[in-house]
């Protein structure tokens, strides 16, 4: 019979409790915690923000160990009830309390382990992996590494490995940072301030292409399964109802396509070559570009801009599905294409004017008194992540004495999101900030290209609007805003026309 020192919840010790004197008086045993949890119809996780395992997404929570979580409830019958932990140590601190039925906090399996949890693969492996700022030079083996300290998070796998290996190198050094999460931990490779560290091969590869001053090296190890965790108070029935789930979504092939939703997209925020936007321009967009223009002028915007969020998007594809279930050219979210009437995500049609009445209307949610373009930039950003996240990055800015109204100034703000320090100081938590500066920064890019494909005479077709000729960097594209050619702009218009152009760059 399994020990209960800690009940995880007040009803359930009520109805444990109560469940028990009654089961006394018939001398039955007691029910197993599948049972427990099926009898009061709710499955308790607790959990941590990483884009590896849960996050607030465009349409609500998501990430691929959540995902599996909201099958499982699913599955079973019972609601699912997330709790989100600081750390990997507040995590463990409320499993090894008996306060949740699994943990999810992206492990694997230590020596520490053994006599605290039951343990079930969740379908990824990963290994731990040496990072390094590209301006020093790369260390190749653990011989490299004696006498540099390597920076790690808190109640990591990293630790327990690197405990082991100094028994064979004793110069091995390392700082634990209890206020970081790997997200911080990359940022200050990439900074400089750490010039060495060490971080899971499956976070590395979520935001790798954040930081691109941050390269890999070696592995401390061989790749190992990420683990749900069962506090060990837990009889085992709940881990062996999990395993035998994980194992059904392997066997049907849902386990794969939960993985490729989260993994197999990571290129997604990458930029296309300028010879394939190129193509593209030649090849798609005349199938929409007068869908683009009637929509754009139906609710008083640049024809050019939305075709620019089109093709970051979707590159103009009106059957496209993002990792998170998104749909159609301009990737309307299923609440967001109920919200504005629209019918069939699929349809070219009908998604264009979806993402023309949307981004109008979060357009007008950024306040009146932030000057253009800086407004269109805030509510593309917002139209990508939402208006609260922005907002947010907004009060650090202010609080941090920079002004809030310039995008130039948020857009430094806006990736701190990710990072716990600074997140966990703001209203709306935690998000994928670095994507909505992306999200920004590709479209400008892209609208600079079709406005020098077009002709000038529609630049004076909208002198009322005249926001679009202060673009940032547009210089880069079409030439100062003056007329005056200069020698970069001529030595440019001798290459050809696809390779002018600049492509966005991360």
């Amino acid at each position: 019979m399994p020990k209960h020192r800690h009940q995880p919840f007040t009803a359930i010790a009520k109805y444990s409790c109560l469940l028990a004197f009654a089961l006394a008086a018939v001398g039955c045993s007691r029910p197993s915690t599948l049972q427990e949890i099926r009898s009061e119809g709710v499955l308790h996780v607790i959990t941590r923000n990483a884009p590896s395992v849960y996050f607030e997404g465009r349409d609500g929570p998501t990430g691929y160990d959540y995902e599996l979580a909201r099958l499982f409830a699913k599955d079973l019958g019972v609601e699912l009830k997330v709790r989100v932990a600081e750390d990997n140590t507040s995590v463990l601190s409320v499993l090894d309390q008996d306060y949740a039925h699994i943990g999810l906090a992206g492990l694997s399996s230590r020596p520490d382990f053994q006599q605290r949890y039951h343990k079930v693969p969740n379908g990824i492996e990963a290994e731990s992996v040496v990072i390094y700022n590209r301006e020093i030079d790369r260390p190749e083996s653990l011989e490299d590494l004696a006498g540099r300290t390597l920076h790690l998070v808190a109640d990591s796998n990293h630790e327990h490995q690197l405990e082991q290996l100094r028994a064979q190198n004793g110069g091995l050094e390392w700082t634990v940072h209890a206020g970081l999460d790997a997200a911080g931990i990359l940022a200050r490779v990439e900074s400089g301030e750490f010039p060495l560290a060490i971080v899971s091969s499956n976070e590395l590869e979520l935001n790798h292409v954040f930081f691109p001053m941050v390269k890999s090296t070696f592995s401390l190890g061989e790749p190992e399964p990420l683990l749900w965790l069962f506090p060990d108070e837990q009889d085992r029935s709940l881990a062996r109802a999990a395993k035998q789930f994980i194992d059904k979504l392997r066997k049907n092939g849902t386990l794969a396509h939960i993985s490729e939703r989260f993994y197999g997209h990571l290129d997604r925020l990458d930029y296309v070559g300028a010879r394939t936007f190129v193509h593209h321009v030649e090849n798609r967009l005349p199938k929409y570009e007068n869908l683009f223009r009637d929509y754009a002028a139906a609710y008083d915007l640049d024809w050019r801009l939305l075709a620019a969020m089109g093709y970051q998007e979707s590159h103009w594809r009106p059957n496209a599905v993002s990792p998170t279930g998104v749909r159609g050219l301009m990737m309307l979210t299923r609440n967001t294409a109920s919200h504005i009437g629209i019918n069939n995500r699929l349809d070219a049609e009908e998604s264009i004017q979806g993402g023309a009445k949307y981004f109008t209307i979060v357009h007008r949610r950024v306040p009146d008194h932030i000057p253009e373009p800086d407004r269109t930039w805030f509510a593309l950003a917002s139209y990508n992540v939402g208006w609260g996240h922005v907002q947010d990055a907004r009060r650090l800015t202010e609080d941090a004495g920079k002004n809030p109204d310039r995008w130039m100034n948020v857009k430094e703000f806006l990736p701190l999101l990710t990072q716990k320090e600074w997140y966990s100081k703001t209203r709306f938590g935690y998000a994928r900030g670095h994507e909505p500066v992306i999200y920004v920064q590709n479209i400008r890019r892209y609208y600079d290209f079709l406005a020098w494909l077009t002709e000038p005479t529609e630049v004076a077709e909208t002198p009322e609007k005249p926001w679009f000729k202060e673009l940032e960097g547009m210089e880069k594209i079409i030439g100062p805003v003056s007329g005056e050619g200069t020698e970069e702009e001529e030595a440019r218009a001798s290459l050809p026309k696809e390779l002018g152009f600049v492509p966005p760059t991360l």
